[in-house]
């Protein structure tokens, strides 16, 4: 994270909250922050700060981000602390590497999807998932090396309408066939937009599976009052151990969504 002053953390990020890493386990987060501000209009607030606080509370190894900001002129002019640097950058906790990719362009500056890791980055690329002109969507591929093996994590924000969404999910299994080798992990992560089982069924089609919560609450959205588990983390050739979502005043606060936090063993 930049050097930009932060208060410490307030208590409710209580790190009791959440299990200690354990060796053997790889632990990834999917968090839609909601482009670093909450709220409209004049009442809008900045919660990009809080966010760099949250974000290293999460304690993942693979942290995978939605409605990240690369830059945008017309929020610097209004917010005195907005960050000097882009937020996937800013975001990064001490000793991760940031990897961003554009998905949208707007008036004012461009937002898309970024992923952190703590383990080294191979390689990455991005491709254009856009189903129609109105939503401009994208996925991010980056290949990390976890204890000496390559893992490859795909971070994905799917569209609003669910003929987009079911399109999209077709070409992240092109994707996936094209560039992902069948003996090597893969994680795919992100806001799915799905308040079905339809993504769901798709994905286990093509050997992509996620912690059967059934029996446990995984809701996501919205962040006062979770409802439905609009985020996921998918994986092949990983054994999936378990799901969390941080819970509290202070994490609805941040975003719309709250973070998931996934567990496998390598």
């Amino acid at each position: 994270m930049t050097s930009a002053a932060v208060s410490a953390p307030p208590a409710d990020f209580a790190a009791s909250e959440l299990p200690i890493e354990r060796a053997g386990i790889l632990r990834v987060a999917t968090y839609n922050i909601h482009k670093g501000v909450q709220g409209l209009g004049p009442a809008r607030r900045l919660e990009i700060h809080n966010l760099g606080l949250a974000v290293e509370q999460l304690d993942a190894d693979i942290v995978c981000l939605q409605e990240v900001r690369r830059l945008n002129r017309r929020e610097a002019r209004y917010f005195d602390r907005w960050p000097d640097v882009p937020q996937a950058e800013y975001l990064a906790p001490e000793g991760y590497a940031s990897v961003y990719s554009t998905n949208a362009y707007t008036r004012h500056g461009e937002h898309g999807n970024a992923l952190l890791t703590r383990w080294p980055v191979i390689e990455h690329q991005h491709e254009d998932i856009s189903d129609h002109r109105f939503e401009q969507r994208g996925l991010l591929h980056v290949q990390v090396e976890v204890q000496g093996r390559r893992v490859h994590t795909i971070v994905v924000h799917l569209g609003l309408i669910p003929g987009s969404r079911i399109r999209q999910v077709s070409q992240l299994q092109r994707f996936i066939a094209r560039e992902v080798p069948k003996d090597e992990p893969l994680i795919v992560a992100g806001d799915f937009n799905d308040w079905g089982l339809h993504v769901k069924r798709m994905l286990a089609g093509f050997g992509l599976f996620e912690f059967d919560a059934a029996r446990q609450r995984a809701y996501t959205y919205p962040a006062r009052l979770p409802v439905v588990q609009l985020d996921h983390v998918y994986v092949r050739g990983l054994l999936p151990l378990g799901l969390q979502v941080p819970r509290g005043r202070i994490w609805w606060r941040m975003s719309d969504h709250l973070p998931l936090i996934a567990e496998f063993r390598l």
